[in-house]
């Protein structure tokens, strides 16, 4: 995908960017772009500031005005975001939801949504994945499941199921998808009996010390089990997939730091290395 932006050289001493949301006290972007910007040689700031919900136009409007060039949106102010894009790019249209701004000073800006790219990244170069032909079932129906369909997809699994606790809000979000690959939508208990090489927990149920309540048949020796939430120590969600026999239990760090390597790249048109930074983000935390 293009960069929306100059080359890297072209820009003022000091070009803002930030993250908006609401809790946004403890976000760890602000680290990671300033990691990503001391490793490729970007003069910029990054700030953390919240935002509720409502007031994300007003906040914007007032970031451009005192010089702000991109954003970062995180909960609950996704959708907002969406609505706020006069551009969308395809991923983020059919997501329904915008973390990622290029703001323009005629109004125009771009949205983009680079959760699920950070994800399938995640995946496939830190990880060794291959997604192609392989089962896979994303547990979770709401805005996080939603904006990792269209990557998953993209990698050609044989079957993507998802399971929701309210089965209806499953079958309804596979339905939006079905024209980009083999879908399915169901209750969390309509997976019993059946087992998949990639498990992906979209649910926040790990913030909470909890898991969601799918059949053990689902985990088999040869499963990845990858929880989008992290934490100092393993999540709930890692925790029951090991003591099932998971071959694999993974959390959702990489992917934080691979969708912003993808947002800092539409803003900058430099990839950074985020091995490096992963590695320095998990020593941190």
């Amino acid at each position: 995908m293009a960069a929306h932006g100059q080359l890297k050289g072209t820009r003022s001493a000091m070009d803002r960017y930030a993250v908006m949301g609401d809790p946004i006290a403890h976000s760890k972007s602000p680290r990671i772009h300033k990691l990503f910007a001391r490793q490729t040689d970007q003069q910029l700031q990054y700030d953390a500031i919240r935002v509720q919900s409502g007031n994300l136009a007003t906040a914007v409007g007032d970031f451009l005005a005192d010089g702000g060039k991109g954003l970062n949106i995180t909960v609950p102010l996704k959708e907002e975001a969406w609505l706020l894009a006069q551009a969308r790019s395809g991923r983020a249209e059919r997501a329904g939801a915008v973390n990622t701004l290029v703001l323009d000073q005629s109004g125009k800006h771009f949205g983009d949504n680079t959760d699920g790219a950070g994800l399938v990244r995640d995946l496939l170069h830190n990880h060794c994945s291959v997604l192609q032909q392989k089962r896979l079932l994303l547990v979770g129906a709401g805005g996080a499941a939603r904006g990792v369909i269209e990557p998953l997809l993209s990698e050609r699994p044989s079957l993507l199921v998802i399971a929701n606790r309210t089965p209806k809000k499953a079958v309804e979000l596979a339905r939006l998808f079905c024209d980009l690959g083999h879908i399915e939508g169901c209750g969390l208990d309509d997976v019993a009996g059946q087992s998949f090489d990639f498990i992906i927990n979209a649910t926040a149920a790990s913030l909470d010390g909890q898991v969601p309540a799918l059949p053990d048949s689902v985990v088999s020796a040869d499963s990845c089990c990858y929880d989008m939430m992290y934490g100092d120590k393993p999540t709930a969600f890692m925790d029951w997939a090991r003591q099932r026999g998971a071959a694999r239990c993974l959390d959702g760090l990489g992917m934080l730091v691979e969708q912003a390597a993808e947002s800092f790249y539409l803003w900058r048109a430099v990839r950074p290395d985020t091995r490096p930074v992963i590695k320095e983000m998990r020593h941190s935390s």
